[in-house]
């Protein structure tokens, strides 16, 4: 079989890997069209990878922009001139930009014979920290593009359960399955060592404007009251300096690490930490993060303010503290002092290996795809 798989964003290549392996190992002829442009760094890769097709892109410097819909609405364009090329049996696309899967429903409508499969990994406007104006005719517009799309796969993967709620009546009728994050098993010895007269958190990946400082700003404030806390942060991004401040303000030590790839470096850090922050602002539709993931594969526990799949993770697996808005009238510092004493780092990793693992991407997969071939 010959599969095309359309990407956007480098963002999701760890996922485009992933799958493109899978297709690879079961015999199939795979190629991956994506854009060239670096969405995270804003800069044009200049690096080839075998199987990947990428597109020269218009670059952005704003994430909310003319120039990037701009920019995508070219991409999509593009992309599906070479998939025109390639004449695929089954069309793989990651979605957003929304113009992508606008851009695969007219592939569709003229290739019949092709199979097509959506992955949702995000959900534009729904997921953007924009407010009430999500609701103006351009972004019902922008959100249409995708919910009309959708009637024209033969299958919607979903990157969490919540999606499902939130998609409501545009995916009735069609056959959807949620298919996780999943990181490759990596090679880092654990040796943790948790102070029992510190508190020390762990803050991993992107500091942007969809996580919420003044919520982590409580959090360690209201810990403060317990014991002295710490603050190590691995990633970089343009909020940076900002949760630097509000940590030190509300009394934490704050060790910045910069970005950290490899996995020992990272373990070592988090085996100092007795939590990983997963905390994002309320307006944000996310069910899931790479980051807890990252945590949880490294045997850290969350405190968590997300609801959806990872809420009920933390309810069913006991595998970190889900707190509410306020945090006084919660029994966030009970809840606290109760998992220091528990030593749950060991059902952090096996909540990875039973969820989040390559293993279970390629399960889930597999029937997918059986399902689409007649197998």
């Amino acid at each position: 079989m010959k599969v095309a798989i359309v990407n956007c964003f480098d963002t999701y290549e760890d996922r485009v890997d992933l799958l493109y392996e899978f297709f690879i190992g079961h015999g199939h002829n795979v190629t991956v069209v994506q854009s060239d442009f670096r969405h995270f760094k804003k800069e044009h890769r200049k690096d080839s990878k075998e199987g990947f097709i990428f597109i020269g892109s218009r670059p952005y410097y704003k994430n909310m922009s003319v120039v990037r819909l701009y920019s995508h609405y070219k991409f999509a364009e593009d992309a599906f001139k070479v998939v025109e090329k390639i004449k695929p049996d089954l069309l793989y696309t990651l979605v957003p930009p929304n113009s992508l899967a606008r851009s695969a429903a007219k592939y569709i409508q003229k290739h019949k014979e092709v199979k097509l499969i959506f992955d949702l990994i995000d959900l534009w406007p729904e997921s953007m920290p924009i407010g009430k104006i999500k609701k103006i005719p351009l972004f019902a517009f922008w959100k249409e593009m995708r919910d009309k799309s959708l009637r024209f796969a033969d299958f919607v993967i979903l990157e969490c359960d919540l999606y499902k709620i939130v998609l409501g009546d545009a995916i009735n009728g069609i056959n959807v399955e949620t298919v996780y994050l999943a990181n490759k098993d990596i090679n880092a010895a654990s040796a943790p060592m948790l102070r029992e007269k510190e508190i020390h958190l762990a803050y991993l990946g992107s500091i942007n404007n969809i996580i919420d400082i003044p919520k982590i700003k409580e959090i360690i404030a209201a810990l403060k009251e317990i014991k002295p806390v710490t603050l190590h942060i691995i990633g970089d991004g343009e909020s940076k300096q900002e949760l630097i401040d509000a940590a030190e303000r509300a009394g934490a030590s704050v060790v910045y690490h910069g970005k950290i790839y490899d996995p020992q470096a990272k373990q070592d850090i988090f085996d100092k930490c007795h939590f990983g922050l997963n905390i994002m602002k309320n307006c944000v539709c996310v069910g899931l993060t790479m980051k807890s993931i990252d945590y949880f594969q490294h045997g850290l526990p969350i405190i968590n303010n997300i609801p959806g799949d990872t809420a009920e993770i933390i309810n069913k697996y006991k595998v970190g503290i889900n707190i509410d808005k306020d945090l006084k009238s919660s029994c966030f510092l009970n809840d606290i002092l109760n998992s220091l004493n528990c030593d749950i780092k060991q059902k952090c990793i096996s909540v990875f290996n039973e969820i989040f693992s390559v293993k279970n991407f390629y399960n889930k997969l597999d029937k997918i795809i059986d399902y689409l071939t007649g197998v």
